[in-house]
């Protein structure tokens, strides 16, 4: 395929012609008569707020026929802070690691624009770009003109998209410890502690706790207010946490984005509109690392996917607390 090709062929020019493009003998640059351009999207899955879409944007022209001079993306939604264009090339070394060579001064972006002048001598390079998901893309598409410039005037753009923005929105790493931080909002995102609990109670959607009780499996637990002290032995609710959460506990979906893998699948927003909350639980005890809970708050307005990152019975260490639990949320909005 032409795509594929391309991209090889601007790769190994990028590895011999970094600083001098002086070898106009390279097999590869003779199929090339003018400046050209070619691209590929390199992230995976859905495309959430607050994540990156990335790219690497190739170009390339014999040396005999210039040098580059410039290169920019235009997105059609003006990236959130975290959006540049790479100043650098990369290649890979026999070893199989990315090697940077500065090719550039630093990215320049403004407003929906990141651009990168050329300060190497060089009439190739492959540019990563870096697309931070704003929150005003949500639910909407995207779509890029990446373009290049070489001294002989000749110029160059190529177009990607559009992409779907996912309606979901997205928390990693939120720490419950029983006791403490362990009122759950799904509408916040967020883990309270008692007293703030007792100022958001219509927002509190689950407790968590851990319990070893003689003769029953129920360590860590997430479980509605509405469940019962049966479910919270030894809670107090604050006054007007009284939320009913139905859940659906499940194991084995290791959600990509939320666990952080190089493996595995992602909840997308499709999957939130196919639960059946009908008749579940409000309670979900014995969960476990790697375990999960699709929840539905009590007014229906949010949907979510809760993955259990790590639990820890034992005594606390730095950053985990005894008792806790380590959680990530991906969140749909219903209404």
């Amino acid at each position: 395929m032409r795509h594929n090709k391309f991209l090889h062929l601007v790769l190994a020019l990028s590895l011999a012609l970094f600083t001098a493009c002086e070898n106009d003998a390279l097999p590869t640059a003779k199929s090339v008569s003018g400046l050209e351009n070619d691209c590929i999207k390199r992230s995976l899955g859905p495309n959430v707020a607050g994540l990156n879409i990335e790219f690497v944007y190739a170009m390339a022209l014999p040396a005999n026929l210039g040098k580059l001079t410039s290169a920019k993306v235009t997105a059609s939604i003006a990236g959130a802070e975290g959006t540049y264009l790479e100043h650098r090339s990369f290649y890979t070394d026999g070893s199989g690691s990315d090697i940077p060579v500065v090719v550039g001064n630093p990215c320049v972006t403004s407003g929906a624009t990141s651009e990168v002048t050329f300060t190497a001598d060089t009439c190739a390079a492959s540019l990563r770009y870096y697309y931070r998901i704003p929150q005003e893309a949500k639910g909407g598409k995207v779509e890029f003109t990446f373009s290049a410039k070489a001294g002989n005037g000749q110029e160059v753009s190529y177009k990607m998209g559009p992409y779907e923005i996912t309606r979901m929105d997205m928390a990693l790493d939120i720490v419950t410890t029983d006791g403490e931080n362990c009122y759950l909002s799904i509408a916040d995102m967020a883990a309270y502690d008692a007293a703030e609990a007792a100022s958001k109670a219509d927002r509190i959607d689950l407790v968590y706790l851990y319990r070893n009780i003689p003769n029953i499996t129920f360590a860590h637990a997430f479980v509605a207010p509405a469940s019962g002290s049966q479910y919270m032995p030894g809670i107090s609710l604050p006054s007007g946490v009284n939320n009913n959460t139905p859940i659906i506990k499940v194991y084995g979906l290791r959600d990509r984005h939320l666990a952080r893998l190089q493996y595995g699948i992602y909840v997308d927003d499709p999957d939130f509109l196919d639960l059946n909350f009908s008749n579940m639980p409000n309670y979900a005890v014995n969960v476990k690392n790697e375990g999960g809970l699709w929840v539905e708050t009590q007014d229906g307005k949010y949907r979510a996917y809760i993955y259990i990152n790590t639990v820890n019975p034992g005594s606390s260490s730095p950053g985990i607390p005894a008792n806790s639990a380590r959680i990530s949320i991906k969140r749909y909005t219903m209404k």
